[in-house]
């Protein structure tokens, strides 16, 4: 009866993460929409502008001029809609393996509470079935803690090369002018 509850519970804190889950992820979304609406509108704004500017050109060099002020101006904003869409994307990660890590510590707390209730109430000649049993979800346990360090570091390191990607895109660009 009491590993029923204990499912019971498990059951109900799985709903409760998959509710958070679904919470985060439509809150992410509209942070993304809001993202694309306010670059929809400025490169709006921006193409208005340059149109503007285009018909005032009076001759050739101020047309190149005009052409190299617009690709650096448009450099510029692609460099900061993928920063600021990196940035977005980056906290999301962060609050999935939030998420993620509290559902695997719960269910081992209570697995682990299953398992110790059933090995306390098991027939004898059975320690052999549990131990087998509590070392298999040990190796799993150890298993999930690696890759989740792997995972950590592989995230560290693409973030890294992101961060200097971008730093380096938007450097000469700004040297050409």
């Amino acid at each position: 009866m009491y590993a029923t509850e204990q499912f019971a519970e498990l059951n109900k804190v799985g709903v409760a993460n998959a509710t958070r889950f679904a919470a985060l992820s439509i809150e992410n979304a509209e942070k993304l929409f809001r993202l694309n609406v306010t670059a929809a509108k400025a490169a709006f704004a921006h193409g208005v502008e340059n149109a503007q500017a285009v018909a005032g050109v009076r001759d050739v060099q101020e047309l190149f001029a005009l052409r190299a002020k617009v690709a650096e101006e448009n450099v510029q904003a692609a460099v900061g809609y993928g920063r600021t869409l990196y940035a977005l994307a980056s906290e999301a990660q962060g609050e999935y393996t939030a998420i993620a890590e509290d559902a695997w510590n719960t269910y081992s707390k209570g697995v682990s509470a299953i398992v110790d209730k059933a090995a306390k109430s098991a027939p004898a000649g059975s320690d052999a079935a549990v131990n087998a049993f509590r070392s298999t979800f040990a190796a799993s346990t150890a298993a999930f803690d690696q890759f989740q360090r792997a995972t950590k570091q592989v995230v560290s390191l693409a973030d890294a090369s992101v961060r200097a990607a971008a730093a380096s895109t938007a450097k000469p660009a700004k040297g050409r002018k």
